[in-house]
């Protein structure tokens, strides 16, 4: 019977032991999802600030794209009216160049054009050869 007795006391012992470990592993486990929130809640904050950051930073990109599109808009008013000026331009060039005389004229103004800018390309390269 002594052996029954110490069997059953042992049993309890390791019983309440294992009472003990529930119980520690309850507080072991509670402390853990102290530990827990406040890590999920430092991670929430983190995460709070950087979708701040993102909203701000996306408005900032919204409006540097509707400052884009004005600029994008008046050049393309601006391309809109120089293409107008251009065409009319060109129209006085076939008006000139339908004439022969007028073609005439063109072509000597051309050579004189390209006489100077030879003219001025020797007299600078024989300047710096002889000077520089």
């Amino acid at each position: 019977m002594s052996y029954r007795r110490d069997h059953r006391a042992s049993r309890g012992a390791l019983l309440d032991n294992l009472d003990s470990l529930e119980e520690g592993g309850l507080r072991a486990s509670s402390s853990y999802s102290n530990d827990n929130d406040d890590h999920n809640e430092k991670a929430m904050d983190s995460l709070h600030d950087r979708v701040r950051f993102l909203k701000k930073l996306t408005g900032d990109v919204h409006e540097e794209v509707e400052s884009h599109k004005r600029m994008l808009d008046r050049m393309g008013n601006e391309m809109d009216a120089s293409r107008g000026i251009m065409s009319g331009t060109m129209d006085r060039f076939k008006m000139v160049f339908d004439k022969k005389s007028n073609r005439r004229a063109c072509k000597l103004a051309m050579y004189f054009v390209i006489l100077f800018f030879a003219l001025y390309y020797i007299i600078r390269v024989l300047f710096n050869f002889m000077y520089g």
